[in-house]
């Protein structure tokens, strides 16, 4: 009997018109354009503008682009997982609100949020789903509004997160194509650098909680530079290790797009040509759950059925990991 592995048979995207620019940042904060894209690679990022819209706006575009260009009946999809870290609101769920808005009518759906390694995180569980057997179309969405939990007076955050989705369809195959291994990780440890310390049920919201700006995110760069330069690089080492691969097997590494220069340290410890690592920082900072979508959809078209693909990610709690993927068209 063959076996049944999970494949991507179609992205989408969306991000928001407003640009902001390094330019504009240097009038919000004390910084400038050669001090921020010399330490993150980031020159701009987008922003949703738009008053009474959240992550879920981004989602339901993202996935109205992946079933616009594949001609998929949204009646098909049997869930629908939305990967986020900043969901529209505590209790009800985001991935329930974007599966009635497009359409998925037969499907059910849950939020999965592990930080920046959520749509990572996702994958395992798409893909998990799909090879068991009990569901055909499981539509992915990774989506974040970061700029709902940035403070633009805090020059250590503000310079790097930016707002997007991105959308995959994972689908069953039988040529050997799709998911091939996973080494996922978290620690705990990781906790007190990176937070948004008040809002949840440790913290509820009080006039306090938000004179004191504990609703925006805290970050400790040095420390989760730190962190994800060792443990991204580990884990993608480990995974080649793992399937006998070597750099030459691989033809594209899709990073989780925090900083360049972590996705440089990356590609530098697999011994990785610059050429096939996967890059859009430079125009939308860290989208956080939608990074590695976005790669995706950003470099389509030069993906080549058959084409070995690994993925690393690090985020806050600390999590992490890495999978290996080939691609399926």
């Amino acid at each position: 009997m063959t076996k049944i592995t999970a494949a991507i048979t179609a992205v989408g995207k969306y991000i928001p018109e407003y640009r902001l620019t390094n330019a504009e940042l240097e009038t919000m904060v004390e910084t400038n354009d050669e001090w921020i894209v010399s330490r993150t690679g980031i020159k701009e990022r987008r922003i949703l503008k738009e008053k009474g819209k959240g992550t879920s706006f981004l989602a339901i575009n993202a996935a109205n682009d992946l079933i616009k260009k594949s001609n998929l009946n949204p009646t098909e999809i049997d869930l629908v997982i939305v990967a986020t870290a900043t969901p529209d609101m505590q209790a009800a769920s985001t991935a329930a609100y974007v599966a009635t808005q497009i359409g998925a009518t037969e499907a059910f759906s849950f939020d999965q949020i592990a930080a920046c390694s959520s749509f990572l995180y996702g994958m395992s569980t798409a893909s998990s789903y799909i090879e068991c057997g009990r569901y055909k179309k499981v539509l992915l969405i990774g989506a974040d509004m970061n700029s709902s939990m940035i403070d633009y007076k805090d020059r250590a955050t503000c310079i790097i997160f930016g707002d997007g989705a991105g959308a995959v369809l994972f689908e069953p195959n039988n040529e050997g194509l799709g998911l091939q291994d996973e080494y996922l990780r978290s620690d705990g440890v990781g906790r007190e650098f990176l937070q948004v310390s008040a809002g949840g049920s440790m913290l509820p919201a009080t006039a306090e909680t938000i004179a004191n700006k504990q609703h925006f995110v805290y970050q400790d760069g040095k420390t989760v530079f730190k962190y994800a330069v060792s443990n991204m690089a580990d884990v993608s080492e480990k995974i080649l290790e793992r399937n006998n691969l070597t750099n030459d097997d691989i033809q594209w590494l899709a990073a989780h797009q925090a900083n360049k220069r972590i996705i440089d340290a990356t590609a530098r410890r697999i011994k990785l040509d610059p050429s096939k690592v996967m890059m859009n920082i430079e125009m939308l900072g860290n989208t956080t759950s939608a990074t590695l979508p976005l790669l995706l959809n950003d470099y389509e078209s030069q993906l080549k059925k058959g084409d070995k693909i690994i993925f690393a990610a690090f985020g806050g709690g600390f999590t992490w990991g890495s999978i290996y993927l080939k691609w399926a068209y």
